[in-house]
């Protein structure tokens, strides 16, 4: 197969190679998958640097977020959920190569009608902002959801996700481009957050109450706190800013708001059973029709080759959604 495979850490996506590797081989309980596009995510750039939290032993193969086709059903298992040639999606270590092995779990059933470019993007985004609204903060008809960053990967599936449940969307962006991405995915009212003023404005929108949750991938706790109601609920879903913020507490306490964390990641240790849920949930809406793939199209990277430019991208903050890479077989597959 082809892969980019890291032996040391390199310092630029640029460094990044494509090269002929062994077909990864599958552990008795692994199926393998021949990969048709692979998602990009921050967190592959602080892996390919040595500054993830999860570091594999060299060499490994880069990339975690894929969708494709199953090649082969795990060995130990007679009734696979995912028979040979199911489209599938999810997320396993080494993603970026022609193939990739991944247990179940880790593995879900494409939605219907989609695409492998908008399928690719889906596994780590949409759970963490519906587990974020729906599990965390009970989002409900009526609600005032402010959303930062809301035209990232995340953010576009929290302003789908609050717009379905019946909330008013406040989108906060760093672009007109962003801002326009972000209504077009179904924000009601969009502000610069590169504007000082913007809790003054998002307060002005609320006339005066405030929101009733705020989604924050970025790091804006302290500023929200400006502009969020009484007993309202702020989600801490990242530190995209790249700093950890310190807030000043006395603020939380006066109106009686409420800091609630979502590390979607860590719910197949702690929370198993609630993973179907939020599945089930996600299907519902897609089926509806109020949840769609959030792939940036401003730019299209095809090929293994081009993934270095997709996270540099990335990484540059020059794109909006989910950047994905299409990934052609020798086979000619449709993407």
């Amino acid at each position: 197969m082809q892969g980019i495979q890291v032996a040391q850490y390199v310092k630029s996506p640029r460094e990044l190679k494509v090269t002929e590797l062994p077909d990864p081989e599958p552990s008795p309980d692994q199926y393998l998958i021949e990969v048709h596009a692979a998602a990009t995510n921050f967190f592959d750039i602080l892996q390919i640097q040595g500054k993830y939290q999860n570091q594999p032993p060299f060499p490994w193969v880069s990339g975690a977020e894929f969708s494709g086709v199953v090649l082969a059903a795990p060995a130990s298992s007679k009734s696979p959920r995912f028979p040979v040639g199911s489209r599938v999606f999810g997320a396993s270590q080494g993603a970026y190569a022609t193939k990739v092995c991944a247990a179940e779990e880790q593995l879900l059933s494409m939605p219907q009608g989609w695409s492998f470019t908008d399928a690719a993007g889906l596994f780590v985004t949409a759970p963490t902002s519906y587990g974020a609204l729906v599990l965390r903060a009970g989002v409900k008809a009526g609600d005032w959801v402010l959303v930062h960053a809301a035209a990232g990967g995340v953010g576009l599936a929290a302003v789908q996700v609050a717009k379905a449940f019946g909330a008013t969307v406040i989108a906060t962006a760093g672009t007109a481009r962003k801002l326009e991405v972000a209504r077009a995915f179904g924000a009601d009212h969009v502000i610069d957050y590169r504007d000082a003023s913007w809790p003054d404005q998002v307060r002005k929108l609320t006339k005066g109450r405030g929101v009733d949750i705020v989604y924050d991938p970025v790091g804006l706790v302290d500023k929200s706190t400006k502009c969020v109601a009484w007993n309202g609920r702020i989600l801490i879903v990242g530190f995209a800013a790249g700093a950890i913020e310190k807030v000043a507490m006395n603020k939380v306490l006066l109106k009686n708001i409420s800091l609630v964390g979502i590390h979607w990641g860590a719910y197949a240790r702690f929370e198993r059973g609630s993973i179907p849920a939020v599945w089930e949930g996600i299907g519902k809406l897609i089926e509806q029709g109020k949840f769609r793939g959030t792939v940036f199209t401003d730019r299209e990277f095809v090929g293994l080759e081009t993934i270095p430019d997709a996270l540099i991208a990335l990484g540059g903050r020059e794109t909006w959604g989910k950047v994905v890479v299409k990934i052609p077989q020798s086979g000619g597959s449709r993407l």
